[in-house]
């Protein structure tokens, strides 16, 4: 059976690659967009993160025997508490200015974090090995789907939904997006607003490692993987709306599956196509899909 010419299994299996992309894309706009939408700040530096999150899990399986399920936990903690140094050592000085004064401190920050580790580990790359648990593939009749990569779009539809549903369902949340815009209010409640913001910066770092770790088996792990992935992750919250956490989950899914089918279609534009719909979309609604218009 073909569609458009194409064989079936191999149009589905690239629909399958483009969602597999697609949950890298809402993992890393979630942690961007919880970090925006609730303290203000451009982070620019989450794509250091996410190759923080990756290295952080390939070291601890090369250099001290850490199974990758450990690694889940341990690396999101590790790079969520150097968030939480930069977020009290340098960022709580630049919440009232201009974002534009985040935006350039943590491009600096990213640079500084891809410097150290081109120089500690090279631009070689290194390889982290698909789990015992997790090898081989599923027949699901009209393709055979690798068992990591159906793991990795279960897994990270589970985390963005959990932190949507947090964020805007829950208590927790609720102080969270009050703080940010009443601080002196909800402080007179008795609510640290402070911490809190320290430990919202430290999820959402949290949230980019993470990412890194479910990545670290299916691309080669280097010092750059972030800063070539950044670019396409801020055009997807900038579509999605900034700020907007459901709008940054759906947008980076959508448009992980446009892109695969762009590569099936007419490969040669699948490099441009996110950009080419956020141009659009930024012509008819500059606020994006599911942000707020002012």
């Amino acid at each position: 059976m073909e569609i458009f010419g194409i064989p079936l299994q191999a149009f589905l299996g690239q629909l399958m690659l483009g969602l597999v992309n697609g949950s890298f894309y809402a993992m890393l706009s979630l942690g961007l967009a919880v970090i925006f939408g609730l303290l203000g700040i451009v982070n620019f530096a989450h794509g250091a993160l996410y190759m923080m999150g990756a290295y952080a899990a390939w070291l601890c399986l090369e250099r001290f025997g850490i199974s990758f399920w450990a690694a889940l936990v341990i690396a999101p903690l590790v790079v969520g508490a150097l968030g939480v140094l930069v977020e009290r050592t340098m960022l709580k000085h630049l919440y009232k200015i201009d974002p534009i004064y985040g935006l350039l401190l943590t491009f600096g920050l990213a640079l500084i974090a891809e410097g150290i580790f081109r120089d500690q580990f090279g631009v070689s790359g290194q390889q982290y090995p698909v789990p015992e648990a997790l090898q081989g593939a599923t027949n699901l009749g009209f393709m055979v789907l690798p068992n990591y990569r159906g793991f990795v779009i279960g897994a990270s539809l589970l985390v963005c939904l959990s932190t949507w549903y947090v964020i805007e369902r829950t208590r927790l949340g609720a102080y969270l997006r009050a703080g940010t815009e009443n601080p002196a209010l909800v402080q007179a409640f008795g609510i640290n607003v402070p911490m809190m913001v320290m430990l919202t910066y430290g999820a959402g770092a949290g949230l980019a490692a993470l990412a890194g770790v479910l990545a670290a088996p299916v691309i080669q792990i280097t010092p750059l993987m972030g800063s070539n992935l950044i670019i396409i992750v801020f055009a997807v919250v900038v579509i999605g709306g900034m700020g907007s956490i459901l709008g940054s989950i759906l947008t980076g899914l959508a448009l992980g599956l446009i892109e695969g089918l762009t590569k099936v279609f007419y490969p040669e534009a699948s490099s441009i196509v996110v950009f080419v719909i956020m141009a659009i979309v930024l012509m008819i609604r500059p606020a994006g899909l599911f942000g707020k218009e002012k």
